[in-house]
């Protein structure tokens, strides 16, 4: 496709320059990936404004360079290179607009679910992949842990990618014949127009509470950045959404999609009753129009019967068979990280990425439902660097009141000093019930040896991770593997 075709879908402001006839061989944000005849979106990033890349563009063979700072570089150097200048109002904007008409628009070629809420979205997204597939659709992933098209596991680096590489994904997946694709939508993707022109066919809304306030600033910021998803949607689209949170009707407000809701309280139309779960998983069940459907899942814990039904409700509206449905959730296996249990002997480690107050609180509040009398909490857990500071002490007091003991740790400091954070944990606990063992390593081994039999640790923060990022350096870690060797599984 030529560049003046690709610019029938952008909003400019002025296009100045040679417009070659060229096919445009790629469309890029980062001028190191830049080849000969591919478009450079200068985009400002959190550390680098890629605007000052635009000669590096250029001299790499970009034919054409979208903008939003006229003053960033002279004329004279397009005209040098014999290159299109491309004045946007938003280079992000831009960015995705140009991708979906590169990609000839492939989220409309599919059935493609948003899923977005604080927690439960990856576990929500399995769910339903898992569905889709027992009842014979080829089905693609984008998420927080990996990519999928179909079988095919692709490596994943954000939650939501950049508007090019999401485009091309999603490409590629109706290039193999998936029907459907699932993907996480996060308020950092929503925010920053990763998923802008993209068409949903469905959206769910899990919960919401306070999170990412570094980058957000508050909490209605990142309220309204979720809300983003559920204003675009159009009304032949379907919304399944968690009735039970206070925030759902702010969320839905301007949601022009039909909604169904799900949660424990009535009217929900997909009502959750009957709850129970042990080490080995979740049953529960749920009423939709006067009907008892009953639910098994091996995942472990409440939040799973809130993620599982989600799943059972957009895939009944979609027109699922209750029975590929409920052999999906049943046969969906351990998301890795995501309350993963390991066992030796009576003694239990869960490993979890809860990294919030509230999903701490609710996988310790699982915990002390699950635990035998006599049996001890044993909480270790960090916080990672150059991150929302404010929820720090608040997952300290969490740690604290909801676990008979605390080991404080490093997480992923970056670029932060990690005794600082543990001290700014530390504020916000009153009882004598925690130690400070900053190598996470020597932390999870002082829990495993030194704690009884019949002791249940809690690993929190990481979860499926495996790295630890310190001083902007990434080492090989993992909560599972450490865990698993000081087992001796």
């Amino acid at each position: 496709m030529i560049l003046a075709e690709l610019l029938n879908g952008v909003e400019t402001i002025q296009v100045a320059g040679n417009m070659r006839n060229d096919e445009v061989e790629g469309i890029e944000y980062d001028s190191r990936k830049v080849r000969k005849n591919s478009v450079f979106a200068a985009i400002k990033g959190f550390n680098v404004d890629g605007h000052k890349y635009i000669p590096d563009a250029l001299s790499n063979g970009a034919i054409a360079v979208i903008l939003d700072n006229d003053e960033s570089v002279p004329a004279e150097l397009f005209r040098h290179n014999e290159a299109a200048k491309i004045l946007v109002k938003d280079s992000r904007s831009a960015l995705a607009e140009m991708s979906d008409c590169f990609y000839d628009h492939p989220s409309g070629k599919l059935t493609l679910t948003g899923i977005t809420g604080t927690n439960g979205k990856t576990t929500t997204s399995y769910f339903i992949k898992n569905i889709l597939e027992t009842a014979g659709y080829k089905t693609g992933l984008l998420g927080t842990i990996s990519n999928y098209i179909g079988n095919q596991k692709i490596e994943s680096k954000l939650t939501t990618p950049e508007s090019n590489d999401l485009n091309e994904m999603l490409s590629k997946m109706v290039s193999k014949d998936c029907e459907n694709a699932v993907m996480e939508v996060s308020s950092h993707a929503l925010a920053l127009k990763r998923v802008h022109k993209l068409y949903f066919s469905s959206a769910i809304f899990t919960n919401i509470t306070a999170e990412h306030l570094d980058f957000h600033h508050n909490f209605e910021n990142y309220l309204n950045a979720k809300k983003t998803l559920f204003d675009s949607l159009s009304a032949n689209a379907l919304v399944v959404y968690n009735s039970d949170d206070k925030q759902s009707d702010k969320i839905l407000e301007n949601c022009k999609a039909k909604k169904y809701s799900y949660g424990t309280i009535l009217p929900s139309d997909f009502l959750i009753t009957n709850i129970k779960f042990d080490l080995s998983g979740t049953s529960f069940r749920v009423n939709y129009k006067g009907y008892n459907y009953d639910l098994e899942t091996s995942l472990v814990g409440e939040f799973n019967a809130y993620n599982g039904c989600a799943a059972f409700a957009l895939s009944k509206l979609h027109g699922i068979k209750v029975e590929h449905i409920l052999n999906g959730i049943k046969s969906t296996q351990q998301v890795p990280g995501r309350f993963e249990v390991l066992n030796k002997g009576n003694k239990k480690v869960i490993v979890d990425y809860c990294h919030t107050p509230d999903s701490l609180e609710k996988a310790l509040e699982a915990i002390r439902n699950l635990k035998q009398n006599g049996s001890k909490i044993i909480t270790v857990f960090g916080c990672g660097g150059n991150r929302d500071k404010l929820k720090r002490p608040a997952m300290g007091k969490i740690a604290s009141e909801h676990s008979d003991e605390v080991i404080i740790t490093s997480d992923n400091p970056r670029f932060e000093n990690s005794l600082s954070i543990i001290d700014e944990i530390k504020s916000g606990i009153s009882k004598d019930n925690f130690n400070v063992i900053e190598n996470r390593e020597e932390a999870i081994k002082n829990a495993i040896e030194k704690s009884d039999d019949h002791a249940i640790i809690l690993i929190a923060g990481k979860g499926h991770e495996d790295y630890q990022e310190i001083k902007g350096v990434r080492s090989h870690f993992s909560d599972r593997e450490v865990a698993e060797n000081y087992l001796g599984i």
